[in-house]
């Protein structure tokens, strides 16, 4: 196995599932181009058939009033209908057949126009079947499966009915990352693990699962710290009330955790941090909740609960749908109107409320695409210079589907050739400079960001992978501060800090959140070292060469 955090994608065997699976059958996966349409721009679809599936004909159903789009057999219900042109046909070996690919055209449409469209395709004598039936989750569950063994299958693949097909959408606008996010370093905090605060002593530090006592309190009292680091961005870990340490399973969505400090802790932490010109970014779960959250306990307690509609409730073991078979964290459907319009609002009430700065999106591609792509505009509406980037633990292909629907994506990919080069040293420099190369021509050199990352609370930290080598770390950083991308600093890094044990070996993630050292455990050279490259990097910006001046007319 490669690097466990790529979960489902970490062998040979579950790389091989997925790509049977996204590329049998009727694939549109979001391909349009261009990815990110600019007003007054058509869009070219382009949709692929799979050698276990006969069609004669496809058709496109599209709307530009926010309404779900409907149709059959080429004939719209609902908004407008195209049909589409069968393209180039290429042979796949691993699926041992042909794959046709077909490309339709839509219309340019104004600034603001939001535009959802399903597409479908029949044979003669055969049915509609319509695109991404199962969707690319369906792939990464079935996936999963073969991971974790455990997970019972996938009854609902996908979002939506099979009979209506998967609804798509993106949003043309001009929006782009802000001036500020470009030149960002970003310092990554698990608030639990950060530090207690106010004078007082961590609850205790030597079993990681169970609560230390970092709070929103301590990192306001350790501002000057991050400052004098030369960082100018706070991401933290999730804030909300949670039955868990990680807080990814949120019982209210609108408050902050009173074990952290409650509301009026992040209230002062923003006001401290912008007063030293530090952003403060939330890490927000738009996929799933806990189920102690208040909607769920009264969806599943009651079938004719509004919020019934908001989840997948199924005749599986489980009995809804949820997070890679994780029970205490139900999925919600954000397809459903009223669902989608409160987590949009969640969104804009962090901005609004608390004058936070933007969010790193957890699991952003449990949503999908399409969901971001309002998201985005709703939070760019609410604060012009927001920044919004996910966490899509995906190939870059699927990745490159996020052009246009968020400001960029955290690069996984990057990570791992880093860690393979200069942690295991499992690639040769020359290997690692061609990928570089390669994937810095893969993405668009403007309106997308992919913040950099060596290590993050998911995965072993870097050092420890390092077998404990400074210099492969200095190594790894000098890489990362010049990178035209925004460096992102998972906290004790920049110290030296390692742990104890890999994750594999205690099968769960806690091995990298121990709790951060502020004595003389320190390793004060590294952090000069920190120190002189970003400063050094404030002096080269060497982000000026790759990306534009940024646009965020919502």
């Amino acid at each position: 196995m490669d690097e466990p955090i790529f979960g489902t994608l970490a062998t040979q065997e579950l790389r091989l599932v997925h790509h049977r699976a996204t590329r049998s059958g009727l694939q549109h996966r979001h391909a349009i181009e261009p990815p990110d349409p600019a007003p007054g721009q058509p869009v070219v679809l382009s949709v692929d058939v799979g050698p276990d599936v006969a069609v004669d004909r496809i058709a496109c159903y599209y709307t530009t009033d926010g309404s779900d789009p409907a149709g059959a057999g080429g004939v719209p219900a609902r908004g407008e209908a195209i049909l589409l042109n069968p393209g180039e046909t290429e042979w796949d070996t691993l699926l041992w057949g042909y794959r046709t690919r077909w490309l339709g055209l839509l219309p340019p449409q104004p600034e603001g126009t939001l535009i959802r469209y399903r597409i479908g395709a029949w044979g003669s004598g055969r049915p509609e079947i319509f695109a991404d039936w199962p969707d690319a989750r369906a792939a990464s569950e079935e996936a999963a499966k073969a991971y974790f063994r455990h997970l019972p299958p996938p009854d609902h693949p996908g979002q939506g009915d099979p009979s209506k097909g998967v609804v798509f959408t993106y949003r043309v606008d001009r929006l782009k990352p802000p001036d500020w996010a470009r030149e960002a370093v970003i310092y990554h905090i698990f608030v639990d693990r950060f530090h207690p605060g106010e004078g007082r002593r961590w609850q205790q530090t030597d079993d990681l699962r169970r609560l230390s006592g970092g709070t929103l309190w301590g990192v306001r009292d350790r501002l000057d710290y991050i400052a004098g680091l030369g960082a100018s961005c706070l991401w933290l870990s999730p804030v909300f009330p949670s039955p868990s340490i990680h807080a990814y399973d949120a019982t209210d969505d609108r408050r902050v955790e009173p074990r952290l400090g409650g509301d009026e802790a992040l209230h002062a932490l923003v006001e401290e941090a912008h007063r030293r010109g530090l952003h403060v970014m939330l890490d927000l779960v738009c996929n799933h909740i806990s189920n102690e959250h208040p909607f769920f306990r009264e969806a599943l307690a009651n079938p004719r609960s509004p919020y019934r509609e908001w989840f997948d409730f199924d005749d599986s073991e489980i009995g809804y749908r949820c997070y890679f078979g994780v029970r205490t964290m139900p999925e919600i459907d954000l397809h459903h109107p009223a669902a989608r319009e409160w987590m949009l609002e969640t969104g804009r009430f962090w901005l609004r409320e608390f004058h936070i700065d933007g969010y790193r999106l957890d699991y952003a591609q449990g949503p999908g695409p399409g969901f971001w792509a309002e998201f985005w505009a709703a939070c760019k509406s609410e604060k012009r210079d927001s920044f919004c980037f996910g966490e899509v633990v995906e190939p870059p292909d699927t990745q490159r589907q996020y052009i246009g629907r968020m400001d960029g994506l955290l690069d996984f990919h990057w990570a791992y050739a880093l860690r393979q080069s200069l942690a295991r040293k499992q690639w040769s420099s020359d290997r690692l400079e061609r990928f570089l190369e390669a994937h810095r021509s893969y993405f668009p050199e403007s309106g997308f960001l992919l913040p950099t990352f060596l290590d993050n609370h998911d995965m072993d930290r870097f050092l420890f992978v390092a077998g404990n080598d400074g210099e492969r770390l200095r190594e790894a950083v000098r890489l990362q501060m010049e990178s035209p991308h925004p460096p992102v600093i998972y906290y004790g890094t920049e110290v030296g800090m390692t742990q104890a044990a890999g994750k594999a070996s205690l099968k769960g993630l806690e091995p990298s959140r121990e709790p951060m050292v502020w004595d003389d455990r320190q390793d004060q050279g590294l952090l000069q070292f920190y120190k002189d490259l970003i400063r050094r990097r404030q002096e080269k910006r060497p982000w000026e060469a790759a990306h534009p001046t940024a646009e965020v007319n919502p």
